[in-house]
């Protein structure tokens, strides 16, 4: 269908730290836009912006985790919000928030059509080697338990304008993308396809990321869990919340303050950082093997997006991949 056939989107992105609007007319175009902070306050902002924006026709609705149960975009009911609340502690971090953007939507706006789009459904591609973690068989069969991977609709959008820019066929290519902002991961995408991630069942593995741990060993976690007598509920807000760059570097969950807490001398921020980039290498190096190899390096996200000097350090080392960085025009 044409897209200038169609009517106004208002495209809602709650996230971990903001919550984002755009309003795209009917040739796909951004006709509003509005960055607002997380939380009730977001909520009343929006409220406010819709009462003076042009009308829209539908509402689509950023979702972190759809579990097993919703593996493609759906229209918006009652029954999916129950089902979307019930997953909120798989992303404790993002899903309760996109669930009250919803709420609030459709509070505002009852008779207006919305979609839930799922950042895990473009992992549904994973190979089963790829998905499956080595624990008891019946935590995998009879509660779930696999990776989904998340950051989806980033990299559908990010790989469609790679191959756009590259002047190939998605089909042609093998892509590392990585998406780095508050949160942060990798994904290995084929022909199109997700057959690799570094996230898994909940946005926590992987990466360091601003203020969650990403992949810490288990035996450690159990054997602090105990030393210290805290609760599940205890340790999930450690490492969702005082983790990441902000734990490691003492200074901040945010990569500026640390890149230039790091340039003044601050030996935690400097070692933050390292490891930061560290584990974003090495993970490139692991996608790029699940592929056999790779044609291009995309880079996405608040961090990935604004920061040289993450772009820079990320490459390094890589060269046996047939990385080569042009400084200048990085």
């Amino acid at each position: 269908m044409d897209l200038a056939l169609l009517s106004n989107v208002l495209v809602v992105n709650a996230g971990s730290s903001s919550l984002k609007l755009r309003l795209l007319d009917g040739a796909d175009e951004v006709a509003e836009s509005a960055d607002l902070p997380e939380g009730r306050a977001g909520l009343d902002a929006m409220k406010e912006l819709l009462d003076v924006w042009p009308s829209f026709a539908a509402s689509g609705h950023r979702v972190v985790h759809g579990g097993s149960r919703f593996t493609t975009s759906v229209l918006v009911d009652d029954t999916v919000v129950g089902e979307l609340g019930s997953l909120s502690a798989l992303a404790p971090l993002h899903n309760p928030a996109a669930v009250a953007g919803i709420r609030a939507l459709r509070r505002h706006r009852p008779v207006c059509p919305a979609v839930a789009c799922f950042d895990t459904s473009f992992h549904s591609t994973l190979p089963d080697e790829a998905a499956v973690y080595g624990i008891p068989w019946q935590w995998t069969e009879t509660l779930g338990v696999r990776r989904f991977g998340f950051h989806g609709l980033s990299y559908a959008g990010a790989t469609r304008r790679a191959a756009w820019l590259l002047d190939r066929e998605v089909s042609e290519l093998k892509l590392v993308i990585c998406h780095l902002g508050a949160g942060a991961s990798l994904a290995a995408v084929a022909a199109g396809r997700s057959v690799d991630t570094t996230m898994g069942f909940t946005p926590l593995e992987g990466l360091i990321m601003a203020t969650r741990s990403g992949s810490v060993d288990p035996g450690a976690l159990l054997w602090i869990q105990e030393q210290l007598g805290l609760s599940p509920a205890d340790m999930a807000d450690r490492l969702d919340l005082s983790s990441g760059l902000l734990g490691m570097s003492g200074v901040s969950a945010d990569m500026r303050e640390v890149q230039s807490a790091a340039e003044q001398g601050q030996a935690r921020a400097k070692l933050a950082l390292a490891a930061y980039t560290h584990r974003v290498r090495a993970s490139i190096a692991a996608m790029a093997a699940s592929m056999g190899g790779v044609d291009a390096i995309i880079f996405t996200g608040g961090v990935g997006e604004a920061s040289p000097q993450i772009r820079s350090l990320a490459c390094q080392g890589l060269e046996f991949l047939g990385v080569e960085l042009d400084e200048a025009r990085n």
